[in-house]
């Protein structure tokens, strides 16, 4: 081996994603990418060549998509082999060496663009993720979670790095949970008729949530039963009264405008669950390259 050494392997933890979800999301990645196939690598690559490559963050992260990393290549060619110098979730320095590739070098270079673009993706969330979790208050019993503002198509991996972060997920999907919005409450007639409905309807198992505006709609919603009140753009003042009024009458999540400097204050108010859209919609894409070596002949 020329220029580069081969790192020790590592045990793998529990794949988190099912198999199936990512060969269907990673062979779609491939075809775009893939469809035309690849001219620069054909034109300048000889078939046999061999390589190894060596993932390296550019800032810190915190590390996330090794198994996606994995498996863009084994989709390619199953030959090339792929090990994990660090395991998901775990916080790292600029320069620190993420993951390990070594096989044909025509096969590295094809995987090598959607291979980053997903860890990219998934690094960002979870690192972004990390940030949000890392600011509650010590001992604060407080969630951090995403919601469904995911991109189409990377839902289940997007999820996944929320985890990573350290932090949790809502809902999955619309049939994950009941929760009333105020597109419901309008055409249901109002929050009462809304919960009432949902009651008669979802299994045993499941709890009602309803998002609410208002302190006046608070009310309503603790009055007709809520296990979990969503209080949505709450100014300082109101989210305190309102927290008091639902103390041990239902859970209480906030959602609209939760900025990094804002969560120790829900925290410190003993909000149950913070839920953040931007660990998925806003998350900026961390800086990771491969860095390629050629093997001697």
């Amino acid at each position: 081996m020329t220029g580069a050494c081969r790192p020790p392997a590592l045990s793998l933890p529990i794949l988190m994603i099912p198999t199936v979800l990512l060969r269907e999301t990673i062979q779609r990645a491939l075809m775009e990418d893939l469809a035309g196939g690849d001219l620069t690598t054909e034109a300048t690559v000889a078939e046999d060549t061999r390589a190894v490559g060596r993932a390296v963050a550019q800032g810190p992260l915190v590390a996330c998509g090794a198994d996606v990393f994995a498996l863009v290549f084994a989709t390619l060619d199953p030959s090339v082999r792929v090990e994990r110098l660090v395991n998901d979730g775990t916080p790292v320095e600029r320069g620190a060496g993420l993951w390990f590739v070594e096989g044909s070098a025509r096969s590295i270079l094809l995987g090598e663009r959607t291979a980053l673009n997903f860890v990219q993706r998934l690094s960002g969330i979870a690192s972004l993720a990390r940030q949000y979790v890392a600011a509650l208050p010590p001992g604060s019993r407080t969630r951090i979670t995403d919601t469904r503002k995911t991109t189409p198509g990377l839902r289940a991996l997007e999820r996944y790095a929320v985890r990573c972060g350290g932090a949790h997920n809502h809902r999955d999907a619309l049939g994950g949970g009941v929760l009333i919005k105020d597109n419901h409450i309008e055409i249901a007639g109002g929050i009462r008729n809304a919960v009432e409905r949902a009651r008669a309807r979802a299994p045993h198992t499941v709890r009602i949530e309803v998002e609410v505006e208002s302190l006046a709609m608070l009310d309503e919603a603790l009055a007709a039963g809520a296990d979990i009140v969503m209080l949505d753009n709450f100014a300082p003042e109101a989210l305190r009264t309102a927290i008091e009024r639902a103390r041990g009458r239902a859970l209480v999540e906030v959602s609209g405008g939760i900025t990094l400097e804002r969560v120790a204050e829900m925290g410190a108010l003993g909000v149950d669950v913070v839920s953040v859209g931007a660990l998925t919609h806003s998350a900026r894409a961390s800086d990771i390259a491969l860095d390629v070596t050629r093997l001697g002949s």
